[in-house]
């Protein structure tokens, strides 16, 4: 009698398993599919993407991080892809886009290669060599750049905007987000260091993106707390207090028995003399305008009113940050211990209507080492991606300066660079020789994009392209408007080096792990967390939620 086997359960109930090339494949495509969805949004004529989650909530933009944020992406290939455009985001604050195409293009050419029986591994060596290279050739073409260099920041800041919502304010855009970052710009080891964190963007939906402001200080969205204050506090000396101008509550539960009327008055009155106190303090370290971080009682209020104080509450941890870096005051958590050295100055303090909200302007302060855009526009959508841009704008410009290098964009790089990676893999032997001509034909994918997405034909516009830099002209990109060859740099296409350094080694490190996966296991549901919920949810629950 034959012996029966029994059957080895390794995986729990319910697991999957792909292997071997079906698991390359189904993650390359995955991959390949994210990529293509943000594909269609590069460049100055790129198209936007309508999101609606499941709220109804809709999101209309172009920028590549927000729009695979907004789309839940689930596959874990995928995940990979959209964690490409965060890194990229946190980074430089722009190139997400790229960085996707990039990574998706990469891993379509290493499909080819995995066709002719490229082992994976030798592909992702090849690629590694194709991205170190890069990077130096990078750093070579790069030109540098300085805070001085005005007209070159704002190209940048420019070119950031294009085809983006804010393109019909791109100029005055630029001009606020070059300034932004230099006012908040400080220099550690002669070098510049620019805190992103300390330009703060205020959106209100109302009037044209055109009158769009920056404040040299802080824009806060709180108003006066008592109507009895002043709307303009000139000169303005600023306390910063991280306790509450309230009678304070005892620790535990107490009771309190009043048996004669004259004890209730004698309650009142000593409630009374506290908060008269506590804002005689402030009013003696010489401040004129008070922001809170608790509460304000009313009385307190009052009190401050009849000083001809100005005050806000309950105003947030960052923004006493910002407001403590933009008037030089110094955030007190004891009333004892203010003095005149704590306190900011502020050369206006203004109560403002901004549309239908109060807000509060703390502006003219000198060398506030924080700034405040407030951005306009007619409806929500528009003012969110009008955000986006100029975020992308002041991120481009934060990076220039931090690594004092620019090269051009339209192409010209991306164009120059797969050029010098065929010349570099000439000099090499044995099959990495494949992977990085593959490199150098999957980074052409962002000028044949751009030639694409402007309605051009991409194969004429990338050989007319590639025949210009064989010329030697380096800087040769493509004018989507004319659908000619033009000087990038002399047209003032300018993108900061970070964003083309970042975009090439994130893409090729994702694209590298994703090509070293032979085998997907994705656990099945556990079945260990507990009783199983009743139908009908909890009791009172209604059947379908």
């Amino acid at each position: 009698m034959a012996q029966q086997i029994q059957p080895i359960f390794i995986l729990p109930e319910g697991s999957q398993r792909t292997t071997g090339r079906t698991a390359q494949r189904a993650n390359i495509m995955a991959a390949k599919a994210v990529s293509e969805t943000v594909r269609t949004t590069l460049g100055p004529k790129g198209m936007d993407k309508m999101l609606v989650d499941n709220l109804g909530d809709i999101v209309v933009t172009n920028d590549g991080v927000t729009i695979l944020e907004e789309m839940n992406v689930e596959h874990p290939a995928a995940k990979m892809i959209v964690e490409v455009a965060k890194t990229q985001e946190d980074e430089v604050g722009d190139g997400t886009t790229t960085a996707v195409v990039i990574a998706g293009e990469l891993l379509k050419k290493a499909e080819d290669l995995l066709e002719q029986n490229v082992h994976p591994t030798l592909i992702t060596k090849g690629y590694r060599m194709a991205s170190q290279k890069a990077q130096e050739v990078l750093n070579s073409i790069a030109e540098p750049i300085t805070d001085r260099d005005t007209d070159m920041l704002e190209k940048i800041a420019m070119t950031a905007m294009t085809g983006k919502g804010a393109e019909t304010a791109k100029e005055h855009l630029s001009k606020l987000a070059v300034k932004a970052v230099r006012d908040v710009g400080d220099t550690i080891n002669a070098k510049l260091s620019v805190n992103k964190d300390n330009i703060k963007i205020e959106k209100k939906v109302g009037g044209a993106v055109e009158d769009s402001e920056l404040v040299e200080g802080i824009i806060l969205d709180k108003e006066k707390v008592h109507p009895g204050m002043a709307d303009v506090i000139k000169n303005a000396k600023v306390a910063l207090i991280d306790v509450a101008v309230e009678v304070k509550s005892t620790e535990t539960e107490a009771k309190i028995q009043i048996t004669d009327p004259n004890q209730l008055q004698g309650f009142i009155d000593m409630e009374e003399k506290i908060l008269r106190d506590k804002v005689e303090k402030i009013a003696k370290s010489g401040a004129n305008v008070v922001f809170c971080q608790k509460g304000i009682d009313d009385l307190a209020q009052h009190f401050m009113a009849k000083k001809g104080m100005y005050a806000a509450r309950r105003v947030s941890k960052s923004d006493m940050e910002k407001l403590a870096r933009a008037t030089g005051a110094k955030v007190v958590t004891s009333l004892d211990d203010l003095s005149p050295s704590d306190l900011g100055n502020a050369g206006v303090v203004e109560a403002r209507k901004v549309g239908d909200e109060d807000m509060t302007f703390i502006k003219e302060c000198k060398n506030a080492k924080a700034v405040t855009m407030l951005i306009r526009g007619g409806t929500a959508h528009v003012v969110d991606e009008v955000k986006r841009a100029v975020d992308d704008a002041i991120g481009d410009v934060a990076s220039a300066l931090t690594s004092g290098k620019v090269v051009a964009g339209a192409g010209a790089t991306e164009t120059e660079l797969a050029m010098q990676l065929r010349r570099y893999a000439e000099s090499l032997s044995g099959r990495e020789q494949l992977a990085v001509n593959a490199f150098a034909e999957a980074i052409e994918i962002i000028p044949k994009t751009l030639a694409e997405n402007s309605g051009l034909d991409p194969i004429d516009i990338v050989t007319e392209l590639k025949a210009q830099h064989d010329k030697g002209r380096k800087w040769a990109g493509i004018d989507v408007f004319t659908g000619k060859i033009m000087d990038a740099w002399k047209e003032g296409v300018l993108e900061p080096l970070k964003v083309k350094t970042q975009a090439i080694s994130s893409a090729s490190e994702v694209a590298c792990m994703i090509l070293r996966i032979d085998d997907v296991i994705a656990s099945g549901k556990s079945e260990s967390r507990g009783p199983a919920m009743p139908p009908g949810g909890p009791e009172g629950m209604g059947g379908d939620y």
